[in-house]
């Protein structure tokens, strides 16, 4: 497997996931191993490798994108009163493609 889950195995299929948004070019599910008592991943359909690799041309679907973040988390801090928005770069990002992690609660 290649570092992008994301496309290998959730976009493919592959891992079935339970959404909780979904437009036509992002996606957002409960994180398959959550590392957090609430934890969402919000992801372009389009492989992106990360935030610094945005192309000038993809400034559409990155507004659709964070708008599918607003969204999600907006409804987790309404129900569980907090959560963060992260995405991570280099080092820090496990599978090199686009995502966001909206989180809520202690870490497990």
């Amino acid at each position: 497997m290649s570092q992008d889950f994301y496309c290998d195995e959730v976009l493919s299929g592959k891992t079935i996931v339970e959404k909780v948004y979904e437009t036509e070019n992002t996606l957002a599910y409960y994180h398959t191993r959550p590392s957090y008592d609430v934890h969402i991943v919000v992801i372009p359909k389009k492989h992106i490798p990360s935030l610094t690799k945005i192309e000038n041309d993809d400034h559409d679907l990155f507004v659709e994108l964070m708008n599918a973040v607003r969204k999600v988390a907006s409804n987790i801090e309404q129900e569980y009163g907090a959560c963060r928005v992260i995405t991570n770069l280099g080092r820090y990002q496990d599978s090199k493609h686009l995502h966001w992690h909206v989180v809520s609660g202690g870490n497990r």
